[in-house]
């Protein structure tokens, strides 16, 4: 019997020794009491406690946790009752302050909230209430913290998720916001409508410069036309002029160069006078020299007889 006492007593040693070896997660944290009483707090790591003196009191987790409470009855300034629920981000930093700091902890963070939540939304309206959100979620983190701290509880974050107001006050916003897009509507609709006319006369305004532009443009190249055709036309009869000059004088100098004798130019202007009396006129007026030039004509027809 001796001989199975021994591996016996081993084994429940290596039992026991195995029981109280302990390994602390990361995040997580474990409270050692000796006796009943604190002893140490253990971080993330291996652990061996003494048997039947040491327990484990607490496992504490050092993560981020979330406590979203039901919504609460708070009464604003002017009387109106609603519902609001909240939402609290708490961290704890002080396992041991955690574990012997208050009773049942998550307990305390949801009743000192609610109680919180009445205090600040009793010194706000209703309106200052739907539209204060960021001032109410400060407030309370503050107010949290500070409480909280002793237990070894950091508040970071409070967040008001819904606010719902009595039914009849819930149809009056709806009516109001209603009746206030109706009136952003007719608002739009009328600029719209004055920058459409704006637009319009805009339109028109440019129109009617373009117009008299392209009447100013036309009248313009209508003159500069007009101007172009009286120069060219001045300077074919400018040009003309000169031809009858040139052609005059032409004649002039042929006439010279030829050295035609009176007679000549009797006999000529007798030609012309006969031709101009094979016309149409009734009447013929004979210049007074006439009779010299016809006595002349005739000498020099008697000569050319002889």
């Amino acid at each position: 019997m001796g001989a199975f006492l021994i591996p016996f007593l081993i084994l429940v040693g290596i039992i026991i020794f195995i029981s109280n070896v302990k390994v602390v997660p990361q995040a997580h944290a474990f409270i050692i009491e000796r006796l009943g009483a604190y002893k140490e707090t253990w971080g993330v790591g291996l652990h061996i406690k003494v048997p039947l003196i040491d327990k484990v009191a607490n496992r504490v987790s050092l993560k981020e946790r979330i406590l979203d409470f039901a919504p609460q009855p708070v009464i604003t300034k002017d009387n109106v009752t609603m519902q609001i629920d909240t939402v609290v981000y708490f961290q704890i930093t002080d396992p041991k302050l955690y574990t012997y700091g208050v009773e049942r902890p998550i307990l305390a963070i949801e009743t000192l909230t609610a109680t919180t939540l009445r205090n600040i939304i009793g010194d706000l309206e209703l309106d200052e209430t739907l539209t204060s959100r960021d001032i109410i979620n400060n407030k309370m983190r503050i107010i949290l913290d500070e409480a909280t701290d002793p237990w070894g509880i950091k508040i970071n974050r409070v967040e008001v998720k819904n606010i719902i107001p009595p039914a009849d006050i819930q149809n009056a916003m709806e009516k109001q916001m209603r009746a206030e897009r109706e009136r952003r509507e007719a608002i739009l609709k009328a600029e719209g409508e004055k920058t459409s006319n704006i637009l319009v006369a805009e339109g028109k305004k440019q129109s009617l410069i373009l117009e008299a532009e392209a009447e100013k443009e036309a009248a313009i190249l209508r003159a500069e036309a007009k101007k172009e055709a009286a120069i060219r036309e001045a300077e074919g009869q400018a040009e003309a002029i000169l031809k009858i000059q040139h052609a005059t004088a032409q004649g002039l100098r042929m006439i010279k160069e030829q050295e035609l004798s009176k007679e000549v130019i009797a006999i000529r202007s007798l030609e012309a006078f006969e031709k101009a009396a094979d016309g149409k006129a009734t009447k013929i007026i004979i210049p007074s020299d006439i009779q010299n030039i016809a006595s002349l004509v005739t000498s020099i027809k008697e000569l050319s007889n002889n």
